[in-house]
C-alpha cells in the first residue's frame, strides 16, 4: 500500500502495531512519541523485570510485554533497542518470532554487527530498515539528525518507516551501514576519546576542575561540561560505538599516538616544531574559518561555570586534550565539516571547541608556547597521556568489561556533580545549538 496521504497515515495507524525490544533511555523515547503520536506501540524489557516494568508504565501511551517473542509476533515495524554488545544474542533469541512479512530495524550506534545478526537470525520474509538518532534521549529530537538505513527493504516498507519517524522531526538522512559507521566513526569515536580521557585524568589526579583555580574560563568550562555529560550517561552507550565499529579502533589508536607524539613534544621544549605541526593542522582543516566564523567565543561560555567563586583570571594553557582531536583529524585525513549532516549536539560543541582553540587570534600561539615553556599544567597533560593510552588498548583488545569499570570508576567520581553539570551543560549546548543555527542561516 503506498503512502500518500492524510488518509493512508490513519489508516496505518489503526491497523500497523510498533514493537520495541528494550526500554532504556532510547526505547522509551521512542515509545512515548510514537505513542503520543497515535501508534499502537507495544514494547518489553528483560523478562524478569516485567512486574515492575508494567506497573511503571501503566499510565503511558504504549503497552507493555511479558518478553520479546510477544512483541515479534505482534508488530509490524520491530525496533531492537538494545546495548550493540549484546544485539547478536538478542536478535538470535527473538527474531524466529518475527511476525510474518514484519520490518525490523534496530538503534545501536554501529552498524555490521546489527546487520550481520539481522542477516543471520530473521526470517527471509521480514524487511530491514534501521534506525539511528543521532542524539541522546534528553535532546529535543526536533532538528536534530536520524539515519535510517534501509538495508533489505522495497518502496511501501521504507515509506511506512519514513512515516512513522516523521513525528519526531528530526532531519532525516538515509545511509548505508557501512557509510553510518564510516560517518559516526569520524565525527565521535576521536572526540569520545578525548573527553573520557579529561575525566580520568582528573579522577586519577584526584581534582574536581571547578574547583581548582587553574580551570578558568569559558573553554574550561566547555570542557568540564562536556565531560562530565558523557559520564553522566550510560556506559555502553560509548562502549558500543567503540568497540563494535572498526573505523573508530583506528582512530582511537591515532588520538593516543597524537596525544603521545604532541606531549613529546612538549616535554622536550620542542616549540619550533610543535608549531609547525600545529599549523599545518589549522591549514588542513581551518583553512576557511576566520573570526567571524567562530561558533564559540569565550564571553558565551564563561557563564556555564559550575565553581561557586569568581574566577579571578583565565590562565593560558597548553590544550593538549583539544590539539590532539585535530591532529588526530589531520592525520587520518578527516574533514569534519563533511559530515556536519550526520552530526551530534556534542559533536557540533567538540567541533566548537576545537576551532576556538586554532581560530581565535593568538590562542593556538599562546597555546603552543604554555606547551613548550610551562609547566603549570605539565602533570595534568602526563595523566591525559596515560589516560588516552589506556583507553586505547581497552577498545583495541575489544574488552567490554575492562571499559565499563574504567568509566564506573570515574562516573562515581563525579557522581555528585551530575545534576547540577547537566543542567548547566542543557543551557551551554542550547545556547550554542541555536549559534550553530543563525551561523548556518548566513551561509544559506
Amino acid at each position: 500500500m503506498g503512502i500518500d496521504s492524510a488518509e493512508d497515515e490513519q489508516e496505518l495507524k489503526k491497523s500497523k502495531i510498533i514493537g520495541i525490544i528494550g526500554l532504556g533511555d532510547m526505547g522509551l523515547l521512542y515509545a512515548r512519541r510514537f505513542g503520543e503520536a497515535g501508534w499502537r506501540v507495544i514494547a518489553c524489557d528483560r523478562e524478569e523485570l516485567y512486574d515492575t516494568m508494567a506497573a511503571k508504565y501503566q499510565d503511558e501511551k504504549f503497552e507493555t510485554r511479558r518478553n520479546g517473542h510477544l512483541v515479534s509476533r505482534e508488530a509490524d515495524y520491530i525496533i531492537y533497542s538494545v546495548e550493540a554488545e549484546n544485539i547478536g544474542k538478542i536478535v538470535a533469541l527473538y527474531g524466529p518470532s518475527t511476525k510474518y512479512g514484519s520490518v525490523v530495524g534496530g538503534q545501536t550506534s554501529c552498524k555490521a554487527p546489527e546487520i550481520e545478526a539481522f542477516e543471520t537470525h530473521l526470517p527471509l520474509d521480514t524487511k530491514i530498515v534501521s534506525l539511528h538518532s543521532l542524539h541522546g534521549p534528553k535532546v529535543n529530537t526536533t532538528g536534530q539528525p536520524l539515519v535510517i538505513i534501509p538495508h533489505r527493504s522495497n518502496q511501501n516498507s521504507l515509506r511506512f518507516v519514513r512515516l512513522l519517524v516523521s513525528c519526531l522531526n528530526s532531519k532525516v538522512v538515509e545511509l548505508t551501514a557501512k557509510e553510518h559507521d564510516r560517518i559516526t566513526a569520524d565525527t565521535q569515536a576521536v572526540t569520545h576519546a578525548a573527553f573520557l580521557s579529561m575525566g580520568v585524568a582528573w579522577r586519577t589526579s584526584n581534582q574536581y576542575p571547578w574547583r581548582t583555580p587553574k580551570w578558568i574560563g569559558g573553554i574550561e568550562n566547555a570542557k568540564i561540561n562536556i565531560s562530565l555529560r558523557i559520564f553522566s550517561n550510560k556506559w555502553h552507550v560509548y562502549a558500543g560505538l567503540a568497540i563494535t565499529n572498526p573505523s573508530a579502533h583506528d582512530q582511537v589508536l591515532q588520538y593516543s599516538k597524537s596525544t603521545t607524539e604532541l606531549f613529546t613534544l612538549m616535554i622536550q621544549g620542542k616549540r619550533e616544531e610543535l608549531n609547525q605541526r600545529l599549523q599545518k593542522v589549522k591549514r588542513f582543516l581551518f583553512h576557511h574559518i576566520n573570526n567571524d566564523d567562530l561558533l564559540l567565543n569565550d564571553d558565551i561560555l564563561k557563564e556555564f561555570s559550575l565553581s561557586k567563586t569568581p574566577p579571578e583570571g583565565k590562565q593560558p594553557n597548553s590544550h593538549l586534550s583539544i590539539l590532539a582531536i585535530a591532529d588526530s583529524w589531520f592525520n587520518l585525513g578527516i574533514v569534519p565539516y563533511d559530515h556536519i549532516i550526520c552530526s551530534t549536539p556534542l559533536f557540533r560543541i567538540f567541533l566548537g571547541v576545537t576551532e576556538y582553540v586554532f581560530c581565535t587570534p593568538g590562542l593556538l600561539e599562546e597555546s603552543i608556547e604554555v606547551a613548550a615553556n610551562d609547566p603549570t599544567f605539565r602533570q595534568d597533560d602526563l595523566h591525559f597521556t596515560i589516560a588516552a593510552e589506556s583507553w586505547a588498548k581497552i577498545i583495541k583488545f575489544g574488552n567490554f568489561q575492562l571499559y565499563r569499570e574504567e568509566f564506573d570508576k570515574t562516573q562515581a567520581f563525579f557522581q555528585p556533580m551530575f545534576q547540577e553539570a547537566n543542567t548547566i551543560g542543557n543551557a551551554m549546548i542550547k545556547t550554542i545549538l541555536e549559534r550553530v543555527k543563525e551561523r548556518d542561516s548566513t551561509k544559506e
